[in-house]
């Protein structure tokens, strides 16, 4: 087991070094000069030229990405050139909005979406199921802005039950906390909830229907316990894959719900930045959030073989 982890993560390096490459190439061959945008409209020639070669933008294309490169291993992202803070700093401070966000909606996703799954699989061709898929079709189709919208028509202004926008940190004021990360962990969560839903219904009933689930309901086991003792573990695999993947739903759905409910994390840090063509910043948000990416994948590799021993051979 132990040797199959390392593995994984041992090829977790050239993925990331693939990514560092297409991010660097991306914003390096895209319109706008930020030279000029620093120096601004009336600048002259010569002070937008010096104003490149303080930034490095004046050395060919391949240098600047060796010395970036250089710099990257060295957990250096550099300094942002509206700011001229570090990016890391920068990242630092917005980021405890974004994780709770994204940990809030993880939570809700799984305690909503996984039960929901496995009724409508025990109901099967029921009014049960049918109510079941007919949300999450619904969930899956509706955008997130839209839904955030619509939450906040309903719940905010109409009802006045929670706040319209804002973030409280929960070590200021736990309740506050709550009551601001309802409506946009909720926004996130509708989405993935369906999908998940769906994953998880489709696996179990293909479980359902193995000879080992005849055999333990033969033996007088309770249907409960044939359910979520025998068929969930088994079925979990494809669930965990999904959820894997639905990080990815979470960090791009994270920049609008950020925008919707103007809470101060990665998302609108990554929308400022990308506004003001903050080369460096743009960068060096990409690149977290590909490291988390990366490193859920890697994470949901080793619950396969914690799930599945089968795996491990």
């Amino acid at each position: 087991m132990f040797r199959l982890i390392f593995v994984r993560a041992i090829s977790v390096v050239p993925v990331i070094l693939i990514v560092a490459t297409l991010i660097f190439l991306l914003l390096r061959l895209s319109s706008g000069d930020p030279a000029t945008l620093m120096a601004g409209d009336t600048a002259s020639a010569e002070a937008i030229e010096n104003m490149r070669r303080s930034l490095g933008l004046d050395k060919p294309l391949g240098v600047q990405y060796v010395i970036w490169l250089g710099e990257l291993l060295q957990f250096n992202l550099g300094n942002s050139i509206l700011t001229g803070q570090p990016v890391s700093e920068m990242i630092a401070k917005r980021l405890e909005p974004t994780f709770m966000l994204a940990l809030s909606v993880i939570m809700l996703t799984i305690v909503v979406a996984v039960p929901l799954g496995v009724v409508a699989a025990r109901y099967h061709r029921t009014w049960v199921d049918r109510f079941v898929m007919a949300i999450s079709v619904a969930g899956y189709s509706l955008p997130a802005f839209v839904i955030g919208y619509i939450l906040i028509l309903t719940f905010s202004l109409g009802l006045n039950l929670f706040p319209v926008q804002g973030y409280v940190s929960p070590t200021e004021d736990f309740w506050q906390f709550v009551q601001h990360m309802i409506l946009p962990a909720i926004t996130l969560a509708i989405v993935m909830i369906a999908l998940i839903a769906r994953v998880t219904r489709s696996s179990m009933l293909e479980i359902l229907g193995e000879d080992f689930i005849r055999t333990a309901r033969a033996k007088g086991n309770s249907e409960r316990r044939v359910v979520w003792r025998h068929a969930l573990p088994n079925a979990a695999v494809p669930v965990i894959t999904v959820i894997g993947i639905s990080v990815a739903t979470i960090i791009s759905g994270v920049v609008v719900t950020e925008s919707v409910f103007n809470i101060p994390g990665l998302g609108r840090l990554t929308i400022d930045a990308i506004m003001s063509r903050d080369y460096p910043l743009v960068q060096g948000i990409i690149l977290f959030f590909s490291f988390v990416y990366v490193g859920i994948n890697l994470l949901v590799d080793i619950l396969y073989v914690l799930v599945d021993p089968r795996i491990r051979y």
